[in-house]
């Protein structure tokens, strides 16, 4: 069985079809799948996906590259959303300096505000970092995010940021990209890091694995990514489904 931790059915791209997507993810053996919020729009689908579907969970938070759309009421909102039963996480939150929507010291603001919420509510945090890990890093050391830990989402770093992370009491979460042939740094990742400290996701409807790049991402194609770890680490896919599995309901806090 595998878990997708971070996917996004709630994305609009999933509008004609969620329901088919999700039966083709289970039928894969895709038992349980966590939804990531970002937004307003977003997070409310999130929850009701969770509420519909025994197997899946959801994530809470503000995405970076809309900070400067994320009011003190939005933070409170999140805040009072971390009690539902079916949240299990505060994110995607972190910082992305490839898009310029929102200024660095906006994003730095409402991450860290995002760290003390996850912090206060004792929930694991989802990181997004895009052209940003020296802040990213440097943020998660100065708020003291180990003590509540969480996730490098679609982690494409060194070998040593992915220690220096793990250190932080975070798991290092690979997709898509650990596929793709020319991949070297999530490939090495995947050879280096322990699996103990691993995590599989498909950030659906992006990033979609190899040999199905260009085409809309779906949870069960985190078959693929647990098949290319397996491969780079010479084990079966079994073990790596076992033990990712049991990572990310560990991190999760979710019952078998």
């Amino acid at each position: 069985m595998f878990i997708d931790t971070h996917v996004h059915l709630n994305a609009d791209q999933y509008e004609e079809d969620v329901v088919e997507v999700i039966e083709r993810a289970q039928a894969a053996g895709v038992s349980k799948m966590v939804v990531v919020g970002f937004d307003q729009k977003t997070i409310e689908k999130a929850i009701a996906l969770a509420e519909q579907y025994p197997f899946i969970y959801a994530v809470v938070g503000w995405h970076p590259v809309d900070a400067i759309d994320c009011t003190e009421e939005d933070l409170a909102w999140i805040e009072s959303l971390a009690a539902h039963p079916k949240v299990v996480g505060i994110g995607e939150t972190g910082l992305d300096y490839y898009w310029d929507k929102s200024p660095k010291d906006v994003q730095q603001e409402i991450f860290r505000k995002q760290i003390r919420l996850a912090k206060k509510v004792d929930l694991p945090i989802i990181i997004h970092n895009r052209e940003a890990t020296a802040d990213v890093v440097r943020i998660l050391e100065e708020e003291d995010a180990k003590t509540v830990g969480g996730i490098m989402h679609c982690f494409g770093g060194s070998v040593e940021v992915a220690e220096q992370c793990i250190g932080m009491n975070f798991l290092i979460s690979l997709g898509g990209p650990v596929t793709f042939k020319n991949a070297k740094a999530p490939k090495k990742v995947a050879a280096e890091i322990p699996l103990e400290k691993l995590l599989i996701e498909t950030d659906a409807p992006y990033l979609t694995p190899h040999p199905h790049r260009g085409k809309r991402n779906e949870p069960f194609y985190v078959t693929l990514v647990a098949e290319e770890i397996a491969n780079i680490k010479e084990l079966p896919i079994e073990k790596v489904a076992e033990v990712t599995t049991e990572n990310a309901l560990k991190l999760f806090r979710i019952d078998e």
